[in-house]
C-alpha cells in the first residue's frame, strides 16, 4: 500500500477534534452531562479507564516495582484538618480572584489575557486571595469543629505517615514513598478539557535524602522523569525541561523543574520536580510534637531528611498521550484519523475481526480472541464492514488487527494488519501469539 500522506491539523482545532473523538469513542466526556455537566469535572469511559490504568501501571512499575529504594502508600483522602494548617495550605493555598463588575464572572487575576477572558471592556474588582481547598464536615454536626478538607494533593499523606513507613521497613535515606490517588482543588478557571480539573488524580513520589545530597537527587529525578515520558512514546521534540526562576520558587524550595509539553495552546507543565528541603517534615514535627527525624546509626547522627518530589497528573498525562498520538493522514482520497499510541499504553492492543458474522468464521474468531486475551488487551469486533472496523481501531489507537477470513478455515492462518503503516502479513494461527509478542513486547 502506498505510504499515506500526513496532514497536521491546525493547533487550534486539535483540542476540539480530540474532545469530539474522546466522547464519540469513550475516552472521556463531561461529568453528569445529562444535567448540563459541572465545570471542572469529567468522566472517563471504557477506553479512558483502560488508558488511565495503563498510565498508572507504567508509573508504578517504573517508580516502585523496578526499584529497591521506593515503597508505596495509600493514605486517606480526608486527613485531620491540622495537617493542612501545619502544611500551610489553610493560610497560603490560594489564587488571586477578581470579578468583572459588568458580567459578574470570576477569573484568576493572572489568567486574564487572551480571548477566552474577554469581557466587553468590563472593569474588575481588586484581587483577593481565594483558597482552593474543598471544605466538608466529618460527623453529624456541621460546625467549625467538624470542618475538614478534601486533600488538594497526595503528598501530605506521605509526610504524616513518614515515621510509620520508616519504622515498618528497613529503608534508610535515600529512599522514596510513592502514592497514586485523587486530589481536589476548587480551581477558579478550570479548562482545556481534562488539562485543569477540580477533581484529578496524582502520581507523586516523595524521595527522602540526606540534606547534603538534595541537589544531586534533584538533578537525577528531573532526567529520570523526562526519560519516562519519552519511554511512553511521546515525541522528544515536544518535551522540554524548564528550570523555575527565583521569582517562582516556593519560599522553602532550593530548586525546581517542570517537564513541559507543547500543547496546542502552548508550552505548559506536564510534571513538576521540586527540591522541598525539610519544610514539610519540620512543619509536621512542630505542629504534632512527634519526632519525624531519622537516626543514622553508622554516622551516629540524627537529622530531618530533605525531600525531592516528582509530582505528575494522570489526567494531564492522558491528555498529552492523546494529543501526541493524534494524526490525520490522506489515504485514497479520504482522511484517516489515527491515534498512534505506544503499544504499552494503548487501551486495546489486538482487535480480532472476522470478515463475516456467520459461522464458522465467528466461532473461530471468538476462539482466537479468547486464546489471546490472557496475553494481550484484546477486543472482538464484528460490526460493520471490515474497512470501517479498521478505521475505528485506528481511531482508538489499536496497534494490530487480526482478520479472520474465509481462507482461515482451510489454511489455519490469519492476517495481521498493522495500524501505523497499514501493512498486512499472513501468519499461521499456531504462531500468532509468538508473532504478536515479538511486536508488542
Amino acid at each position: 500500500m502506498a505510504v499515506a500522506q500526513k496532514r497536521s491539523p491546525e493547533p487550534a482545532s486539535v483540542m476540539d477534534k480530540l474532545v469530539s473523538l474522546a466522547k464519540r469513542r469513550g475516552f472521556f466526556f463531561p461529568s453528569s452531562e445529562i444535567y448540563g455537566g459541572l465545570q471542572g469535572f469529567w468522566d472517563f469511559g471504557p477506553l479512558g479507564v483502560t488508558l488511565r490504568n495503563n498510565i498508572k501501571r507504567a508509573w508504578w512499575r517504573s517508580m516502585v516495582e523496578l526499584r529497591d529504594d521506593v515503597v508505596g502508600l495509600d493514605s486517606a483522602i480526608i486527613l485531620n484538618p491540622r495537617t493542612w494548617v501545619a502544611s500551610g495550605h489553610v493560610q497560603n493555598f490560594t489564587d488571586p480572584l477578581v470579578e468583572c463588575k459588568k458580567c459578574h464572572q470570576r477569573f484568576r487575576a493572572d489568567q486574564l489575557s487572551g480571548p477566552r477572558h474577554e469581557t466587553d471592556g468590563g472593569e474588575f474588582t481588586e484581587a483577593r486571595q481565594f483558597n482552593l481547598m474543598f471544605k466538608t464536615f466529618v460527623g453529624p454536626v456541621e460546625d467549625s469543629s467538624a470542618q475538614a478538607y478534601l486533600r488538594p494533593e497526595t503528598a501530605q499523606g506521605i509526610f504524616v505517615d513518614f515515621a510509620n513507613v520508616l519504622n515498618s521497613t528497613r529503608l534508610r535515606p535515600p529512599f522514596g514513598i510513592a502514592q497514586q490517588g485523587k486530589a481536589f482543588r476548587n480551581e477558579i478557571t478550570p479548562g482545556n478539557s481534562i488539562f485543569r480539573l477540580r477533581e484529578f488524580e496524582q502520581m507523586e513520589l516523595e524521595y527522602f535524602v540526606p540534606p547534603a545530597e538534595e541537589m544531586k537527587w534533584l538533578d537525577y529525578w528531573k532526567e529520570e522523569r523526562l526519560k519516562w515520558y519519552v519511554g511512553l512514546g511521546i515525541q522528544p521534540d515536544h518535551l522540554r525541561l524548564r528550570a523555575h526562576g527565583k521569582d517562582e520558587l516556593a519560599h522553602y524550595a532550593r530548586g525546581a523543574y517542570d517537564v513541559e509539553y507543547e500543547f496546542p495552546f502552548g508550552w505548559s507543565e506536564l510534571e513538576g520536580i521540586a527540591a522541598r528541603g525539610d519544610y514539610d517534615l519540620a512543619a509536621h514535627q512542630r505542629a504534632s510534637g512527634k519526632d519525624l527525624s531519622y537516626f543514622d546509626d553508622i554516622k551516629r547522627e540524627r537529622y530531618l531528611p530533605h525531600v525531592v518530589e516528582p509530582s505528575a497528573g494522570v489526567d494531564r498525562t492522558m491528555l498529552t498521550l492523546m494529543i501526541d498520538a493524534y494524526h490525520e493522514e490522506e489515504v485514497r482520497d479520504e482522511t484517516r484519523v489515527v491515534l498512534k499510541f505506544h503499544h504499552s499504553v494503548a487501551p486495546i492492543q489486538v482487535a480480532v475481526l472476522p470478515l463475516s458474522r456467520k459461522a464458522p468464521l465467528t466461532d473461530l474468531a471468538l476462539r482466537i480472541e479468547h486464546q489471546l486475551r490472557p496475553h494481550f488487551r484484546t477486543e472482538y469486533d464484528d460490526t460493520q464492514s471490515i474497512g470501517k472496523r479498521y478505521r475505528r481501531q485506528d481511531e482508538i489507537g489499536t496497534p494490530y488487527g487480526i482478520t479472520v477470513d474465509f481462507e482461515t478455515v482451510n489454511d489455519q492462518a490469519v492476517t495481521i494488519r498493522a495500524r501505523d503503516d497499514m501493512t498486512q502479513e499472513r501468519v499461521p494461527i499456531d504462531r500468532l501469539r509468538h508473532e504478536l509478542e515479538s511486536r508488542l513486547h
